[in-house]
């Protein structure tokens, strides 16, 4: 919490990498293979997200390359460390909500319906090493005082078995492999969204155009990287080949007088 955003090796702030665009990117490839499951097949998928997406402000989603950035960021607009976390989960509550759409407007072949349906799950507020972390704010000091509350937080957080109940309810209950799906569960019932935004069509357009054109880019720079690299290793073993042969006929003349 708080202090500088923290930026992956290819310029991808590392909370709205790991909570929003990996998500984006791994069901990008995974779409047409879920598609394609058998009719019979019950198949879920399931986003866990918690209520910090309530404080998550939306920021302008338009690509940038990382060889024009400012702050070290590609892909995106500059993120603020404390409300990056907030804003991962809001958007990926978007992104889960316009994926179901995406499905269901799939026409099978065998003109069966859909039987993908995407879930959300907040398990609540749970003694994690996460809920840990944003308690104490990452500080010695907040450790500290969380130490001393141990009681309180024993008192008023679930634990993580207990948290864990929303998730088991979602994948286990035959209740929500049926309809439209598009659920957000919390305490094992189907609850509503207080943020409007996640139903919003035309945000839900807007950030799913913006990550793709943010994964294309982050790819081909990706393999510009990896191009430069190849040729940098090819050049070091060419000379390390060289200096051995070198070596190698220089000992050669010495054995010889």
């Amino acid at each position: 919490m708080g202090g500088k955003a923290a930026i992956t090796e290819d310029g991808l702030e590392s909370t709205w990498g790991l909570n929003y665009m990996a998500n984006f990117h791994l069901l990008s490839i995974l779409s047409p293979a879920i598609r394609a499951q058998p009719p019979d097949r019950d198949v879920r998928i399931v986003f866990g997200t918690c209520s910090a997406y309530m404080a998550g402000k939306m920021p302008d989603f338009e690509p940038k390359s990382s060889s024009k950035k400012d702050n070290g960021e590609a892909g995106q607009t500059e993120f603020e460390a404390s409300s990056v976390y907030a804003t991962s989960k809001l958007a990926l509550m978007n992104f889960a909500v316009a994926f179901q759409k995406h499905l269901n407007a799939y026409v099978r072949p065998d003109k069966k319906p859909m039987n993908a349906r995407v879930i959300m799950v907040d398990p609540g507020w749970t003694r994690t090493p996460g809920m840990r972390r944003h308690l104490t704010f990452g500080t010695l000091w907040g450790l500290a005082l969380y130490l001393i509350m141990w009681p309180v937080w024993w008192l008023v957080l679930k634990s993580a078995d207990q948290g864990a109940q929303t998730f088991l309810h979602a994948v286990m209950e035959e209740e929500w492999g049926r309809g439209e799906g598009g659920y957000f569960l919390k305490e094992c019932r189907k609850v509503g969204w207080s943020r409007p935004e996640i139903n919003d069509e035309d945000l839900q357009k807007k950030l799913w155009s913006s990550s793709e054109k943010t994964i294309e880019l982050l790819e081909k720079e990706g393999a510009k990287r990896r191009a430069i690299e190849k040729k940098q290793n090819e050049k070091a073993e060419k000379k390390e080949a060289k200096t051995t042969a070198k070596e190698a006929n220089t000992e050669a003349k010495q054995r010889r007088k």
